[in-house]
């Protein structure tokens, strides 16, 4: 019997270090470099399914089923991840994590590189991001004034009259640019003349830009990249307003008002946002001629975002936005339009809406999401006047220059993710549409087209080893076009069906710690039909300039090659990047418009396929942040953008008369921008930014004669910002901020003149020295 006890004894005595092992707890706590605590920050155990959030004293408990080989994996918001191998004497005692910030945003959460969240660095597809913090610092109330700070990416002025602005990815016009809301396709192409200055900043959450090809995702239209717009979520409660005054070139006023106020019921089933901006700016006139180089405009948009959970594992989220917009441009502004030399002038009134539905397996592995979105616009326009003539006839020529545009848009879906330990599966089925109609009738213009596309697409995430992953997707769109197009005495029309395949593949490895490669290839496809430039209408010479579409026209397609380095370190407290990347985009059957002068009333640009294009060039990005009081981001692009052969652009009333190119017209072969941002102080702040333009090709026409290229001078475009906080009490700060925009005054000195002007003629900033200064109240950060 002792004999038994004995062993017993021994064996419990074996044992006995082993389940105590197994009983052990990992307790800690997660503090920044300064030893505030962290709230919601997320550990996992890394290769298991154990995992714990911090309390709002940081702390945390979690048990370790194997606690020799435990591995933390630490991760929230704002800060650099934190991987750490246990000692075991850090069990059962209370152990401080510390986590140095992400002050470059190197780590957050992204949705467009994949269709589904992913840390950026992790990601395959090279996503930048734009975020309140840029939109500050550049003192920008609307989406046009802030895209120009990434590399790749420019935004230009069109039209001397009614300041039509499109974004160019990579040298290539906004018609190649996907750009989505809340990644739902259902911005057309009629809002892209106008919208990109419709949507403020107090809408948006973040801006996510893909560069190069993405249609494998996306569908048409994604050659250049996509550029989609997040509408803020409601995450806590907080409420800001904020008054903005802009001096313009010393003359016209550009005052705005906006809000921002968001509301999360206690349990987190529930929340709302609210946003809203009314902006009303004066014109300008840079040479004193009496027309505007700015226009006039009013713009009163308001939306909401809000999300219901029914349980732990579903969600529904709604958005919506209403967007309400005037804008003049032109001379003599207290008359009717049709008694005026020149004015085009357009009202424009969008709703929005989107309805999700994500439905996640109770093991989280498994995601199906069911959406709908739509927009609706109507426009009234008159592109017009008199042309400096005061004739009854004229006048009644120019009352006929009213318009007014119709356009539907929508999206709906499914799809579906299955995310395995390592690898992810993302397969889906979208069907999209567009109805628009767009009509003149003093001019017999008329535009009335219907597009129709369901597109299937497949994609694989497989990470075949740690340090390597590749992308492998593809798209199948079925398209169909139905277009009446006539102007004038032309007519032109479309009613045909097009299939296209479009597979993508890129790969990401990871060389070394903190050297990463990155290499794509895409193919994408714009089937024939009616653009963003179509929509527009300017005046050369007191005529108006009309697009149309040529006949026969072929689908274009793209062929997308990509590839980067990515650097990345921490030298002590100093957060480092650079990114250098090169690409490539071959065109065939690309669009282009051709300028006539064979019409004696109008202008024609008629679209037609052209010999082959090509765009290549690099683009390059260093950001540096030796704390979170200064962070300092510049890139720029060098690039080529040519025709295989000579083009031709202009066609005049004979053959020496014509107007051929090799290289694209308005595409400057360098450009970038500086970003710089820095806080002395807690409340102080002072944000130094900048972009830079090269020197461009510039078409110009003056009145009566043929046209001529002209290279554009480069740009250095400075601006400042201080900004005051001042924090009453936890949850009421008041901001007073001011500063100057294109400090040196960096504006276009050439601006052709009078009724008869080219008001395409337009290149360079977008606005001259323009004083701003305002106040934000509110609960923010």
């Amino acid at each position: 019997m002792s004999k038994l006890y004995y062993g017993f004894l021994l064996a419990i005595s074996t044992l006995l270090p082993s389940i105590q092992l197994l009983a052990q707890e990992i307790i800690g706590t997660v503090q920044d470099h300064k030893g505030l605590p962290i709230e919601n920050a997320t550990i996992l155990l890394e290769n298991t399914a154990i995992g714990a959030k911090t309390d709002a004293q940081g702390s945390f408990r979690l048990a370790a089923t194997d606690a020799a080989k435990s591995t933390l994996l630490i991760r929230a918001i704002g800060y650099q991840p934190l991987k750490q191998i246990l000692s075991q004497e850090q069990y059962s005692s209370n152990t401080i994590f510390v986590l140095q910030e992400d002050n470059l945003n190197l780590n957050e959460v992204v949705v467009s590189a994949t269709r589904y969240g992913i840390d950026r660095q992790k990601a395959p597809v090279i996503v930048n991001v734009l975020s309140p913090k840029l939109f500050n610092a550049t003192q920008s109330v609307a989406m046009s004034e802030t895209l120009n700070y990434q590399p790749g990416v420019r935004v230009e002025n069109n039209c001397q009259n009614c300041g039509f602005t499109q974004v160019r990815l990579n040298g290539l016009e906004g018609a190649y640019s996907q750009i989505l809301i809340n990644s739902r396709a259902v911005f057309s192409a009629l809002n892209s003349v106008y919208g990109l200055d419709q949507i403020p900043t107090s809408m948006i959450d973040r801006i996510e830009v893909v560069r190069s090809g993405g249609s494998a995702l996306f569908g048409a239209n994604a050659i250049a990249g996509t550029i989609n717009i997040i509408t803020k979520d409601p995450v806590e409660n907080d409420w800001s307003i904020k008054s903005t005054n802009s001096l313009i070139g010393g003359k016209s006023w550009d005052n705005t008002l906006d809000f921002n106020t968001s509301y999360v019921d206690n349990d987190l089933k529930t929340g709302a946002t609210f946003y809203g901006m009314h902006r009303d700016r004066q014109p300008y006139d840079a040479n004193d001629d009496g027309f505007s180089e700015i226009t006039k405009l009013r713009n009163t948009t308001f939306g909401t975002k809000a999300f219901f959970k029914p349980s732990e594992y579903n969600k529904i989220t709604l958005d919506m936005s209403v967007l309400d917009e005037y804008r003049r441009g032109g001379d003599q502004m207290n008359l009717a339009p049709h008694f005026t030399d020149v004015t085009e002038q357009l009202r424009t009134n969008s709703l929005i809406g989107g309805l999700t539905y994500d439905q996640y397996s109770k093991d989280w592995k498994q995601k199906i999401s069911i959406y709908a979105s739509a927009q609706k616009s109507n426009r009234e326009s008159y592109y017009g006047g008199l042309g400096g003539n005061r004739t009854a006839a004229d006048s009644l020529t120019a009352a006929n220059a009213y318009g007014n545009t119709k356009d539907i848009a929508y999206v709906g879906g499914i799809q579906y993710t299955y995310n395995w330990d390592t690898d992810v599966l993302t397969g889906g089925v979208e069907f999209n549409g567009n109805n628009t109609k767009d009509e003149i009738p003093g001019y017999n213009r008329l535009i009335d087209q219907k597009t129709k596309n369901i597109g299937t697409y497949v994609q694989y995430e497989w990470n075949i080893i740690p340090s390597f992953k590749t992308l492998i997707g593809a798209r199948y769109d079925y398209t169909h076009v139905d277009g009446k197009y006539t102007l004038g005495t032309f007519n032109r029309s479309s009613d045909k069906n097009f299939g296209n395949f479009s597979p993508r593949l890129t790969v990401l490895y990871d060389i070394i710690e903190g050297v990463q490669f990155r290499g794509g290839y895409a193919r994408g496809f714009r089937a024939p039909q009616a653009f963003n430039e179509d929509m527009h209408v300017t005046s050369i010479g007191g005529k108006q300039v009309f697009v149309l579409i040529g006949e026969n026209l072929k689908t274009e397609y793209s062929n997308a090659y990509t590839g980067s380095f990515n650097f990345t370190k921490n030298f002590g407290s100093t957060q480092t990047s650079l990114l250098i990347e090169g690409f490539l985009t071959n065109l065939n059957n690309q669009f282009t418009t051709v300028l006539t002068s064979e019409n004696t009333d109008i202008v024609l640009e008629e679209m037609r396929n052209g010999e082959g294009a090509k765009v290549y060039g690099s683009n390059i990005e260093l950001n540096i942040a030796p704390s979170s009081q200064l962070t300092i981001q510049a890139g720029g692009t060098i690039q080529r953008a040519v025709y295989n052969k000579e083009q031709l652009i202009y066609e005049g009333q004979s053959a020496e008369d014509n107007v051929w190119t090799k290289r694209y017209v308005r595409t400057p072969n360098a450009y970038g921008y500086l970003n710089t941002n820095y806080r002395p102080t807690k409340a102080f702040a002072i944000d130094v930014t900048g972009v830079y333009t090269g020197r461009m090709l510039v078409p110009y026409i003056p009145a009566g004669g043929d046209m001529i290229i002209k290279e554009a001078p480069n740009f250095v475009e400075l601006n400042l910002r201080l900004g005051y906080t001042i924090t009453t009490k936890k949850e009421f700060s008041i901001e007073l901020f001011g500063g100057v925009q294109n400090i040196f005054n960096a504006y276009q000195k050439d601006f052709d003149r009078g009724a008869l002007r080219d008001s395409q003629y337009i290149y360079g900033p977008s606005r001259p020295r323009t004083i701003t200064f305002g106040i934000k109240l509110g609960h923010f950060h």
